[in-house]
């Protein structure tokens, strides 16, 4: 029998509320399916399983708040029978939790458009057959209380804002109390890299035209390759992790930050993380990311991107043990063979957890970003 419990999302969740299950006993899972929706500090998150089986048994009901490693389910193995002596398991009910809504039937489109709008199904009365809702509904809905939900909206966002600045501080303050940090700077010509995507790009539609920012995950991708060390946890001592799932920092409008995770970015080409950033980033704004964005990241890149700072510093997000920075392309004085001119440099940044890495392997890893990104062709 598998237990499937409430995810981690990092360090700065302690506890999930679940709003939805979307299988029910006697469904068949595959890896990676969606199977419940739980609201967090992070906002609404797509659960994904990883395991396959059918659902056995639904532990804990819709509207239930648990914390971090309860069971809310379980999961009979592929080729596994279910006994028929056995008992269900009893779902039982906190205390302070309230009964969830009986589902109301509702069309694709009307569900899509109240998805996005952000309105409580339980406050429309359908009107199509058999009662179910449709588009109508809805746009009567947003007609008569226009003005009501976008003051709501603006409610919730704000809520969001205030719970992931608050989960932030939680991580951070853990990582500074906790975390011997140590930082390592150095400065990278990127006139070759430029040069490359400029050529590149020519041959390229320019909705489908490269950033900078996918040769910095690349490079950062490759010297993860040569230096795995930096590529881990420390709980309770040091776990290397097996694959290299970049963290990439992404500000939201609201305030606050979320960090989806680019899974085995090593394996990908520039136009593949291209492609994967145009999904990812308007996601995480959105905040509508799958529990396995927000939970595997191995290692966080930030970029400061076009903001015209030079340099940034980063505090490393536990459990791992590295976080790279790269500041803004900026034109700087570059002495080569005995002569001066103006280059496009960006300056990268590693603070480390000292427990995990030292300063000469901090140093190699660096080396390593910066060989990669003079060497664009090899990307």
């Amino acid at each position: 029998m598998i237990e499937f419990t409430m995810p981690s999302l990092g360090a700065d969740m302690a506890d999930g509320t679940l709003i939805e299950w979307r299988v029910k006993p006697g469904d068949k899972v595959n890896r990676g399916d969606i199977i419940a929706d739980v609201d967090t500090q992070k906002g609404l998150i797509e659960i994904e399983v990883f395991d396959e089986g059918t659902i056995d048994q639904l532990v804990i009901n819709e509207g239930e708040k648990v914390p971090v490693g309860t069971v809310m389910a379980t999961i009979l193995p592929l080729g596994e029978t279910v006994s028929a002596k056995k008992e269900p398991v009893k779902q039982v009910k906190k205390e302070g939790t309230t009964k969830s809504p009986e589902r109301k039937k509702i069309s694709p489109l009307a569900k899509k458009i109240l998805e996005e709008k952000g309105i409580d199904i339980t406050t429309i009365i359908g009107t199509g057959p058999d009662g179910s809702i449709v588009k109508k509904d809805i746009e009567r809905v947003l007609e008569s209380q226009k003005q009501p939900q976008e003051e709501g909206q603006k409610d919730k966002a704000g809520l969001i804002s205030k719970g992931i600045r608050s989960a932030t501080a939680s991580a951070m303050s853990k990582s500074n109390s906790e975390i011997p940090h140590f930082y390592l700077e150095t400065k990278i010509d990127l006139s070759k890299s430029l040069k490359w995507l400029k050529e590149t790009n020519k041959q390229r539609e320019i909705k489908d035209r490269l950033l900078p920012v996918v040769l910095l995950i690349k490079a950062v991708a490759k010297a993860i390759v040569e230096v795995p060390e930096v590529n881990a946890y420390w709980e309770n001592g040091l776990h290397l992790k097996d694959t290299i799932n970049i963290g990439f920092a992404v500000s939201l409008r609201q305030g606050g930050v979320v960090i989806p995770a680019i899974h085995d970015a090593e394996q990908k080409s520039p136009a593949e993380l291209m492609t994967l950033l145009t999904d990812l980033i308007p996601r995480a704004k959105a905040l509508k990311l799958k529990s396995s964005e927000l939970s595997e990241s191995t290692i966080t890149l930030t970029s400061m991107g076009e903001g015209n700072v030079d340099k940034v510093f980063g505090v490393v997000y536990p459990p791992q043990v590295a976080i790279i920075g790269f500041g803004s392309i900026t034109e700087e004085a570059w002495a080569e063979n005995d002569a001066i001119s103006a280059r496009p440099v960006i300056h990268a940044t590693l603070a480390a957890d000292h427990r995990a890495i030292d300063g000469y392997l901090g140093g190699k890893f660096l080396s390593a970003i910066k060989k990669n990104l003079q060497n664009p062709t090899e990307l």
